[in-house]
């Protein structure tokens, strides 16, 4: 899997990236979209105790909360990088919050949405060695360095 590290951040090619809000897309063959996290935006919380996303069903704007994470130093909403209907949510996040610290990209994604305008909103969006520039350029000027809870597997 392509990916760059960035002072410990992984950062990986193939995915899409709303750099200022922490959040990534990964667009799936049923024409749905999973989102999630960034290492950089775990990093940034701590060790994640609860995580609740939207329900099934419900419509979400680009921008807009998708779900609420709370470590022991931050609660915040997770911002939505586009615009659908969430069509899953990831349960194994629900039970154990930590999973988006262990497996930011694989196993700890929050949820999926059917999109209402993909492209559009993939334009909007970085990716490949556009999304690694960004953050290398904020991962350098906030002073981030990423680390990872143990048990944590590679993404």
């Amino acid at each position: 899997m392509a990916h760059d590290k960035i002072n410990e951040c992984v950062i990986l090619k193939n995915l899409y990236y709303s750099v200022p809000d922490n959040t990534w897309v990964r667009v799936n063959d049923d024409g749905t979209v999973t989102i999630g996290m960034t290492d950089v935006a775990q990093s940034l919380a701590g060790p994640i105790l609860h995580a609740k996303a939207k329900g099934v069903g419900v419509a979400r704007e680009k921008g807009k909360p998708i779900a609420t994470v709370e470590s022991g130093k931050w609660v915040g909403p997770v911002k939505s990088p586009v615009t659908g209907e969430i069509v899953e949510v990831n349960e194994e996040v629900a039970k154990d919050a930590r999973m988006l610290n262990k497996s930011p990209y694989n196993k700890g994604w929050i949820l999926k949405m059917k999109p209402t305008n993909l492209q559009t909103d993939l334009a909007d969006l970085l990716t490949g060695d556009a999304a690694v520039e960004a953050y290398r350029a904020k991962i350098t000027q906030d002073g981030v360095t990423c680390t990872h809870i143990e048990g944590s597997d590679e993404y």
